[in-house]
């Protein structure tokens, strides 16, 4: 990856921006400028993971010191996830599924980032989400987070979202902690599992960390980043449509 240094650094610090500017890790983007570059499936997934841990620490701690974090949204789908996001990071898939996998992915991550929420909630959430529907939901999440190589947070956000179950900067928070989460359970299944890779990432882990400190702090206390996560979703859908001609 080094002769592509001049594109992938200023790449991952705008994706950093736009994700964690919503309380996002980021791996789908970083998914989709790696797939552009042709990097090996099992590079792509172990430092889009080790990214999105940095990333989202970074906008959970934004959020979290904002006032915009609630435990009881959080715990369910968090505790159903890592074992799950574990299990899925154990996994190994061929390359041509893997493609679909993250295509498929990548095309929910850009159809998310274009919604914008429908239903009116309070910060607050006023009634505990029923665990018969955080754990199975939470657990299925996780697990195919682990698979591709993401975090959940891209599946997890619109659903709280369309349920009513929190306003845009909960939900916010609640992500960058499930995707933190799962993440590490991820990666630690990747390393179990004999699908750890890994290149020289300090140049990226330096510039996603000042792109996510950046678009976090923005997203928690001055902008929603609807509008910003609208044009990155036209960067993912050609990602994937690249993926799935190819």
């Amino acid at each position: 990856m080094n002769e592509n240094l001049l594109w992938l650094i200023p790449s991952f610090f705008i994706v950093a921006f736009l994700y964690g500017s919503v309380g996002h890790g980021g791996a789908s983007g970083y998914l989709a400028i790696l797939s552009l570059f042709s990097v090996a499936p099992t590079l792509m997934g172990t430092s889009a993971l080790i990214l999105n841990c940095l990333v989202s620490g970074t906008a959970f701690i934004a959020f979290f010191r904002a006032g915009y974090f609630s435990h009881r949204l959080t715990w369910p789908f968090v505790v159903a996830s890592i074992p799950a996001a574990f299990l899925g990071g154990m996994l190994h898939v061929s390359a041509p599924l893997y493609q679909f996998l993250l295509a498929v992915t990548l095309l929910f991550a850009a159809f998310r980032l274009s919604l914008r929420p429908t239903r009116k909630t309070s910060s607050a959430l006023r009634h505990p989400v029923p665990l018969v529907t955080a754990f199975p939901l939470g657990g299925g999440i996780g697990f195919l987070s682990g698979m591709v190589g993401v975090g959940g947070g891209i599946f997890l956000s619109p659903l709280l979202l369309l349920r009513g179950w929190g306003d845009p900067k909960v939900v916010s928070a609640t992500s960058s902690c499930f995707i933190l989460a799962n993440s590490i359970a991820g990666l630690f299944g990747r390393v179990l599992g004999g699908a750890f890779g890994i290149g020289n990432l300090f140049p990226f882990i330096v510039s996603a960390l000042l792109g996510g400190w950046i678009g976090s702090h923005l997203g928690a206390n001055h902008f929603s980043g609807i509008t910003l996560c609208r044009l990155l979703a036209v960067v993912l859908v050609i990602a994937a449509m690249k993926l799935i001609i190819l």
